[in-house]
């Protein structure tokens, strides 16, 4: 049986929140078996904190909000998917802010450190992940998420988007920490000229820049992509954040148009129809 794991050493990143554009450091601690991933909000009195797990997410517009008692966060899915990604069970995530780093607009930089702080077993066993055994899926009008039994771990994306430059994309990748390194950390948010005034007087992309964020403007990128596919690549590092809120899962996520909401809904569905109660399984 696989043991649980956290972090080697202590380790911290500096930046600015992509939504809030505020200041914040983070640092990712080493914790005990079943701390899980949880942030402790540094700034505020008595440093509340709030688990990273489905049943805390309290928002989804433009990015993924947790929230218990006076403990919020929100933007947390390019970190936790580092996280999964790079096999770590346990860490305390002491955050200065609401919002962690945008960094580059991608988890990369996440993955980076994560690897830097180095990652170590604690001797007690993982948990069994919970194993999909028929088919469960979210829908909306014009766009669902699934996720169907599988042997691995894979997610299989198609987005639908009418700019010129983008149009329809499709990816699919089996998750392993090597592919997630190379094909889908690195993929960065994308932004649109046309909707930055509407999100900023929404009180969102305040530190958005195109040091961040791919830019579309009408017919042109104004960010050089990392991948001619990098809108899907990020999609699917989005989907793969938002499932980690339900643990570690065996199956085929399929998906398309998914957004946060459909992706946190199907997170809270997995672990309503697998997890087992405490005390069972």
């Amino acid at each position: 049986m696989e043991q649980q794991t956290t972090l080697l050493q202590r380790t911290t990143y500096t930046g600015m929140g992509l939504h809030s554009g505020k200041d914040v450091t983070i640092a990712l601690c080493p914790a005990p078996a079943n701390t899980g991933i949880v942030f402790v909000r540094t700034d505020l009195d008595g440093q509340p904190e709030v688990p990273a797990m489905a049943e805390n997410v309290t928002n989804t517009m433009r990015a993924t909000t947790l929230e218990n008692g006076a403990a919020k966060v929100f933007t947390v899915e390019h970190l936790l998917a580092a996280m999964y990604s790079l096999g770590v069970d346990n860490c305390r995530v002491e955050i200065s802010s609401v919002e962690p780093p945008v960094a580059d607009g991608s988890a990369l930089p996440f993955a980076e450190i994560i690897q830097t702080a180095g990652i170590a077993a604690v001797d007690v066993p993982r948990e069994e992940p919970l194993i999909i055994t028929e088919a469960v899926a979210v829908r909306y009008p014009d766009k669902f998420i699934a996720v169907l039994p599988y042997p691995g771990f894979r997610i299989t994306f198609t987005s639908v988007n009418p700019h010129p430059l983008i149009g329809v994309q499709f990816g699919d990748y089996e998750i392993t920490p090597e592919v997630f390194i190379r094909e889908i950390a690195p993929a960065r948010t994308i932004g649109f000229m046309h909707e930055v005034e509407a999100l900023k007087s929404q009180g969102l992309a305040l530190g958005g820049s195109p040091e961040n964020t791919v830019v579309y403007d009408d017919g042109r990128t104004l960010t050089p992509l990392r991948f001619p596919d990098e809108l899907v690549r990020h999609k699917i590092l989005d989907v793969l954040g938002d499932l980690t809120l339900a643990g570690r899962i065996r199956g085929h996520v399929v998906a398309v148009k998914s957004s946060h909401a459909l992706n946190t809904a199907l997170a809270k569905e997995i672990v309503k129809k697998f997890k087992p109660a405490k005390g069972q399984g």
